[in-house]
């Protein structure tokens, strides 16, 4: 199976300025994702997909390609993921070879185990024409979540208030680090999730960290000094 790996990054970040290439735990930020999947055998390539000069030197370096600066309509707060991984697959499949998927890795989500994505690629191999997503336990379930009015507050699912919290179905969120999928199927439906698609359950603390703001980074690099102890993620069961 050819897989080939995307790594958004765009040089723009309001809450967190120059994040992807910030260095975290002794590395930029956009590395971990990078050599994340150059691990993985799969790997045809890691394409970085970016509108920074910096960022691509740095994705160079770090054995991913950068073969073009990504156009300013995909640059914007505005652009969406899909339209960003159907420009890059687009251009990959034109000037390299067809692949059987595409692995967006997000580089706000740098802590990931090598077993974990071997174990999403197993699901994805296992189930045709579909897509796996990463998810992790939601930290607040639904049930306890409201809408407020100036005065009032009504539940965002009313089911909830009448069951107790101990019968509460398990509730997960989808985490950005893992998102598997076809292009075909992405080309079809223009989304990573659909009706078939098959949940990654990543259910340690680390693996849901999504560096947004400085508060996120500075949790994900105290739970990544954690985890390192001496020996590269990338090489942890």
């Amino acid at each position: 199976m050819k897989i080939l790996a995307v790594v958004p990054a765009r040089k723009g970040s309001k809450r967190l300025p120059g994040k992807n290439k910030k260095m975290f735990l002794g590395k930029p930020l956009i590395s971990w994702s990078i050599e994340t999947a150059l691990s993985l055998q799969n790997i045809v390539d890691v394409l970085v997909t970016t509108d920074c000069e910096d960022i691509a030197s740095i994705a160079i370096q770090s054995g991913g390609i950068a073969p073009w600066l990504r156009p300013s309509e995909l640059s914007d707060d505005s652009a969406k993921s899909v339209d960003v991984c159907l420009h890059a697959i687009s251009w990959y499949e034109a000037n390299k070879c067809a692949v059987d998927a595409l692995l967006l890795l997000q580089p706000t989500s740098p802590i990931r185990k090598k077993s974990r994505m071997l174990e999403g690629i197993k699901l994805f191999q296992s189930n045709s024409n579909t897509s796996v997503i990463g998810v992790s336990p939601a930290k607040s379930h639904p049930y306890m979540c409201y809408t407020l009015n100036e005065l009032s507050m009504s539940p965002c699912l009313k089911e909830g208030s009448s069951i107790p919290s101990q019968q509460w179905p398990p509730a997960y969120v989808i985490n950005g680090a893992f998102y598997l999928i076809t292009p075909s199927e992405l080309r079809r439906t223009r989304l990573f999730i659909s009706g078939n698609t098959i949940p990654l359950v990543m259910d340690e603390p680390e693996e849901s960290c999504d560096i947004d703001t400085i508060a996120d980074w500075e949790y994900a690099e105290m739970l990544g000094k954690k985890m390192i102890s001496g020996s590269s993620l990338n090489n942890q069961g």
